[in-house]
């Protein structure tokens, strides 16, 4: 049996959460939201490993951008439930998704995911799950690199027994992410991690989510199919620095997608709103403002292509 309390408690100075979501199964999901709630709905989706609170500068600048901005803990992620079953497998999440969707009173949204969420918005468009008015998918495409999901996998693997200090915890995020700042306030870790009883720190997601290990062919030519579907505004953001989505990665998936468009932010990681927030959420704005208008103007109805497209397909701007 899987408990959210198994993980530990929370520590001083970790942000609660807003709003909670029915799941699916019974789940329930913690989020945060932001915005007016009669603006254009922006669903935020965080990746693997990661909670909400990735997203946090993001949907502070969409909500003032006039959107009315969600974003939710995984299940099994932050604040949100362990699955009891350990059910942790793509449909489960697009199905959370769509349980969300319905709280929210089945509003279009756009929906914007990294990784893992990334994913998760693709198939559930592709596949007629969630009627969007555009996507957003962050370093994510139907051909990832194996070594790249190995270095996240042993990331999350390592410590099972939990760190003895935060110093460590920063150690260890550091050794994944060289090419960041190693903060000196390690106040801002809080969220990361939760305490438990033996005083040892683990992070804030079910071990089980871990031993989820998709079969990497079916699931490429799943997202490849919800590609080739895919009709509505689409932008694919690419961190230059990612070893998980190559350039030719990401040329295959416009390949596929040939009207969307693409953004390369050069001195990103994976975890590209975590390095470079301002190029990041510059780009998803720009975008969304001119897909999914704040200013009451008609949105383009889902499976229609959209004029807004000018110019080659794939047309690449490179953020320094």
């Amino acid at each position: 049996m899987h408990a959210k309390e198994n993980a530990g408690r929370r520590l001083p100075g970790a942000p609660e959460p807003t709003r909670y979501w029915p799941g699916a199964g019974g789940i329930t999901l913690a989020g945060d939201e932001w915005g007016d709630a009669r603006g254009p709905l922006v669903i935020l989706q965080h990746g693997g490993g990661q909670t909400r609170h990735a997203w946090k500068d993001v949907g502070v600048k969409l909500a003032g951008a006039g959107f009315h901005v969600v974003s939710f803990d995984a299940r099994g992620h932050g604040d949100s439930d362990w699955a009891p079953d350990a059910r942790y497998s793509q449909d489960a999440m697009i199905e959370d998704l769509v349980s969300v969707v319905a709280a929210l009173g089945n509003r279009r949204p756009a929906l914007v995911g990294a990784s893992m969420g990334g994913g998760t918005s693709l198939v559930a468009i592709g596949e007629d799950r969630v009627d969007a008015t555009a996507l957003v998918m962050v370093d994510i495409a139907p051909r990832i690199e194996p070594e790249g999901v190995a270095r996240i996998r042993a990331f999350m693997m390592q410590k099972p027994e939990g760190f003895a200090s935060l110093e460590e915890v920063a150690d260890a995020i550091a050794s994944y992410q060289p090419h960041r700042t190693r903060p000196h306030d390690l106040s801002g870790l809080a969220k990361n991690v939760r305490i438990g009883p033996d005083g040892r720190y683990r992070w804030h997601w079910d071990p089980a989510y871990r031993k989820y290990e998709p079969d990497f062919r079916k699931r490429e030519a799943r997202f490849e199919a919800c590609a080739a579907k895919l009709t509505l505004p689409t932008l694919l953001v690419r961190g230059g620095l990612s070893d998980v989505l190559t350039e030719e990665g990401a040329r295959e998936f416009l390949a596929l997608c040939p009207h969307a468009e693409y953004v390369n932010v050069q001195s990103a990681g994976h975890m590209i709103a975590g390095d470079r927030n301002d190029a990041f959420g510059t780009a998803v704005i720009e975008f969304l403002l001119r897909v999914v208008p704040v200013d009451g103007a008609p949105i383009h109805p889902a499976h229609e292509p959209h004029p807004h497209r000018e110019g080659p397909a794939g047309d690449i701007t490179d953020v320094p």
